[in-house]
């Protein structure tokens, strides 16, 4: 619960991106590049777009990359002491810069002795330099703010479906306790452990009409399964298949990487006329078909294939070294 806390905790701090980040400055090069447009197109007179679009853009996209430069160093730190803080300081050091560098281009026009990027009084060009950074800052900064917070909402929203989904698998006191094993054995359980926890436990109740065979050594041992995959898939085939045969029958689990996918395959034999009649087999289809959505998007597949004699579950996602 402390990491979970924790983990909240460092999200709710994440207000600025990377500006460290190439894909960060493009955009802010992008970005700055059509302000630039923007201010030549109402101040330009017929015949010279070109050359004030020049000037404008050199003048802009120099406050663009040194403003990134100094968020790249600030930003961290600001973001320590809270978003209100955060915010104040960064308008603070940015409106600065604007204003030095403002200065240190009309001192350079004059040194030239001509209109090299301006041409304007001195403290009308300096008005007009504060005016429109802080407007463009403020803008920049709220817009940074609430794209966080909507990010920050999506994720938090993500886990409260997955929290419910996981929720609505039936608890079990072997499962349970299966993972509470498992969680003393080691911190971080596999879940392909787990269920061969549970096939065991299964095997004292059934005996000998219960077979497992595992084909999973082509699996790498670094692969992460997401959480309540397996075990719930292996229980249905349990449940709703070899449980319903007088003589039993054996489950297959076969799992491989192709293509950077992991593949898993479960399958069984089952009862050609009798059937449960709980929904519990398609609710934890539907449950893990959910869960891979909001993990893994258009990125993972889950197919089922059912004829008289045979159920099977494939399922695909991507290899990941990270559980989820």
């Amino acid at each position: 619960m402390a990491e979970a806390r924790d983990s909240e905790d460092r999200q709710a701090q994440i207000y600025l991106p990377d500006f460290r980040a190439p894909g960060t400055v493009l955009v802010v090069l992008l970005v700055a590049e059509l302000i630039a447009i923007t201010l030549t197109l109402t101040s330009y007179e017929p015949g010279s777009f070109l050359t004030e679009l020049s000037k404008m853009s050199m003048y802009v996209l120099w406050l663009a990359l040194l403003g990134t430069g100094l968020l790249s160093l600030i930003g961290p730190w600001a973001e320590k002491k809270g978003n209100t803080k955060a915010f104040v300081m960064c308008f603070i050091a940015l409106e600065l810069m604007c204003l030095v560098l403002a200065e240190v281009t009309w001192q350079t026009t004059i040194r030239f002795g001509e209109a090299v990027i301006i041409n304007d009084t001195h403290d009308r060009f300096i008005l007009r330099t504060f005016a429109a950074s802080s407007i463009i800052i403020a803008l920049s900064m709220r817009y940074l703010y609430v794209s966080s917070e909507w990010r920050r909402s999506i994720v938090l929203e993500a886990q409260a479906r997955i929290s419910a989904l996981r929720a609505l698998i039936r608890p079990h006191f072997l499962f349970n306790s299966m993972n509470t094993i498992a969680s003393l054995t080691r911190s971080d359980p596999k879940q392909a452990e787990v269920a061969a926890m549970y096939q065991r436990i299964e095997k004292l109740r059934l005996g000998d009409r219960l077979k497992v065979r595992w084909n999973v050594a082509e699996l790498p041992m670094r692969a992460q399964i997401p959480s309540l995959t397996i075990q719930p898939l292996l229980e249905n085939a349990i449940y709703h298949g070899i449980e319903l045969l007088p003589e039993g029958g054996q489950v297959v689990v076969t799992g491989k990487v192709v293509n950077d996918q992991i593949h898993i395959e479960m399958s069984n034999p089952i009862a050609k006329y009798e059937k449960r009649k709980t929904g519990g087999n398609k609710m934890a289809l539907q449950n893990i078909r959910q869960r891979f959505e909001l993990a893994y998007a258009n990125s993972a597949k889950i197919d089922v294939t059912e004829t008289d004699e045979s159920y099977s579950v494939r399922i695909e996602f991507p290899y990941d070294e990270t559980v989820r």
